[in-house]
């Protein structure tokens, strides 16, 4: 092997990912291996891919939007890709801050409600 590519098993450790995840982001084309017979070997290009991929999962975009993201690159180039970014990004922000808005509401309830009850306890 060389420097510039990982294995299938050192691309699972890498990322802390199961092979069956790798896998499936394979089988919906969010990455692209160089095959070599059975084996999967995963270039710099993939890395990186991945770590978008990671990324955007833990802003809470969906797959789906992600890899339209991603081809974005490839059929329109990094500026078309950014400007698409800042929406995408700015939309999720809404969604976050709404989300944000909605589990402080709960957590007041929830305060309250156990207060209230925890005054009625017997000591």
């Amino acid at each position: 092997m060389t420097d510039e590519r990982l294995t299938f098993k050192e691309m699972c450790a890498k990322f802390d990912v199961t092979p069956r995840t790798l896998r499936y982001y394979e089988y919906i084309e969010l990455l692209s291996p160089i095959r070599e017979g059975r084996s999967r070997f995963y270039t710099p290009r993939e890395v990186a891919r991945m770590v978008l991929i990671l990324r955007g999962r833990r802003f809470g975009f969906s797959l789906e939007e992600i890899r339209q993201w991603l081809l974005l690159y490839e059929e329109k180039g990094t500026e078309e890709q950014n400007r698409a970014w800042v929406v995408m990004a700015s939309d999720k922000l809404e969604d976050l801050a709404k989300q944000r808005q909605e589990l402080d509401a709960a957590i007041d309830d929830l305060t309250q409600l156990r207060d209230s009850v925890q005054k009625g306890l017997s000591s």
